[in-house]
Formats: structure tokens, sequence, C-alpha cells
């Protein structure tokens, strides 16, 4: 394999200051590193593509509840990426190695090669497909939920790159109806027509447990909430006896009042239903990737499920409107940026 010619400097992307309010252009700033080649033991990757999810935005927070690092102003950002070994001081990769790390808003990832998890590109259609939501999506309906079938289900935020996972992979475990929460008649044409939600509804058009209790009359099952604040309210009060609930976030929080982010839970009725209520993060074991990367594999091969995505091209120059478009909640799906 030809080895290609390192550039001097890698661009990245900084953060300029922490946001007080809403995200503008103003908080990031462009920079540049010094590249060179590895010492012993180090790779350096080019990056490929990246994918951005709203979390991002508790991490521009110095007082985040997360339990991940927040970004530092003058630092460069990171994220989930993948990317291709283009030098190698290490027996663990060869140079033309796909590899994903979290070192992204950057054009290339220098870090010791324990950093770096191979990827095999046979096995999904294209390396941003390693990108997906799958793992949270997977993690969070199978085995928080523990979705069975015949189960009716309720995704909040279903246009998301969570919940658009989430609900495909309820109706391929045998739920017998699932039903999705966004915030447009487009969106619910998505979730319907594209990727076989059995329902969705706008929650801009009504109030939320009115909406959800006509298209779910005996209740929910389960219920795997993105959103919480007025959503999570109507899910205990639609939810059926004994329905499982997997909390996943609280992007009401996140992009409207702080209450949202702290919905009232109507105890007398999880009580009396006998509600179970669990909260998971996101912080995935090598094991758990394998298992849903190969399992989306077979079901891509198979034709049975979509991956909803947005492809951003323009590099990392382009990841900070890329960004701010995100939680103005433009796009579908998951989104990735084409970063070479």
């Amino acid at each position: 394999m030809t080895t290609e010619q390192l550039p001097t400097t890698s661009r990245e992307i900084r953060l300029a200051s922490y946001p007080r309010g809403p995200v503008t252009l103003d908080h990031f700033e462009p920079g540049e590193t010094p590249l060179r080649e590895p010492a012993e033991g180090y790779v350096v990757v080019r990056n490929d593509w990246m994918t951005l999810g709203s979390v991002a935005r508790d991490q521009m927070n110095p007082d985040t509840r997360l339990p991940i690092p927040v970004f530092q102003p003058g630092v460069a950002m990171w994220g989930r990426t993948v990317g291709t070994v283009v030098r190698s001081g290490s027996p663990l990769h060869a140079v033309g190695d796909l590899v994903e790390h979290f070192n992204g808003w950057r054009e290339y990832a220098v870090g010791t090669a324990h950093e770096f998890f191979p990827r095999d590109r046979s096995l999904l259609p294209g390396p941003e497909y390693f990108l997906s939501q799958g793992p949270t999506a997977w993690h969070g309906m199978v085995g928080t939920a523990r979705i069975a079938e015949g189960d009716v289900v309720f995704v909040s935020g279903a246009t998301n790159g969570v919940g658009a996972l989430a609900g495909q992979i309820a109706k391929l475990k045998g739920a017998a109806r699932v039903i999705g929460s966004t915030g447009s008649k487009e969106k619910i044409d998505f979730l319907v027509d594209e990727l076989g939600f059995d329902a969705a509804f706008d929650y801009h058009e009504g109030p939320v447990a009115e909406q959800l209790a006509k298209l779910a009359p005996d209740g929910v099952n389960v219920v795997f909430d993105n959103v919480g604040g007025e959503q999570f309210e109507a899910a205990v009060q639609v939810a059926a006896p004994g329905a499982r609930f997997a909390l996943c976030g609280a992007l009401a929080g996140q992009h409207g009042s702080d209450d949202g982010g702290r919905p009232r839970l109507a105890l007398m009725s999880a009580i009396t239903k006998s509600l179970t209520l669990r909260g998971f993060a996101t912080l995935h074991t090598p094991d758990q990737i394998d298992e849903w990367n190969a399992q989306f594999g077979a079901w891509l091969r198979e034709g049975r499920i979509v991956f909803p995505h947005t492809v951003v091209e323009g590099g990392v120059a382009a990841l900070p409107e890329t960004f701010v478009a995100l939680l103005e909640r433009k796009y579908s799906g998951t989104v990735v940026v084409k970063l070479s």
C-alpha cells in the first residue's frame, strides 16, 4: 500500500468559550497543531468520518452532570470518529487499517495504539455506518427495557439518531406497535413511511398525553425516552400496568427550559401501575459495540433495517455550523460529517 504524505499540520476545531445560552459559531475557533511521524507505540490516523450528537452540548457546560469530560476553552474538542491508519509505530495497527476512536474535531488523530479500536470494513456498507447510535438504541431497548414480542412501544424524540434505530429494533424484536414523537409532519412521514413505525405524532399539535392515548388506547408497555419533560409525564400517564421505561436522554432540558430535564413523576401512578424506570448511560463496552455491529450488519444485508443518517461534506471546517444546525433540530437520524 502506498504511504500517503503527511502534512506538517493538522487543522482542528477548538472551544472558544463556554456558552451561557444558545450555541453560536462564536463559541468555536479554528486551530492547527504540528503533525510528525509517530513515536514507538503510537499511530497517526487520518480522520474520515465523524458523528455529531447533542450530548456535545452538555460537554460545553463546565458544570455538566454527565459522567464524561467537558471541553476546555482553547483546546481541540473531541468526538466519535472513524479513520484510516496512515502511520504506525505499533504492531497493533497496520497502515490502511480502519479504526474507531474519540479524537474527532480534527483532520488527523495521533495517540497510543490502544486508543484506537479496529473495525472490519467488510462488516458494514461503509465506514460511516460504524458511527450509528445503534449501541445505545440496542442496549436501551433490548438490555434495559427488555423489549418482548407483542409490546406496544413509545419512542420519544424518535427522529434522532438513537430513537430512529430504537423504534426499528423494537419492530424487529416483535413489538406489536411502535409509536414515535417528533416535531413536524415531514418527520412523521419519515418515521412511518421510511422507518416502519406504526404511528407517529407531532408534539406541537396538542397535549402529548391526549395524542399518545389516541394512538395507544390500551396503554404502552415500553417507553424509550429521549426527551423527558411533558413527553415523559405523558408516557407515565398512558403507561400500561407493568410498563418498562428506558431513560436515555432529556432533550427538553438541553434545548428548552431547564425544567424540561426534571419532569414531574406521578408517583402514585408509578406505584399502582408497578412501573419500572431505569436510566442508562451510553458508556458501552467493546463487547456491546461488537454485538451491535454484527447484528446491524446482518439486518442490513437482509434488508430489514435502515440506517437513517444525514451526510454533511466540507471537512473539519463544516463541523461548527453543522453542530449548531443539529441543536436547532434541522436534521433527522445520525449526523455524520465527511472529514476527508
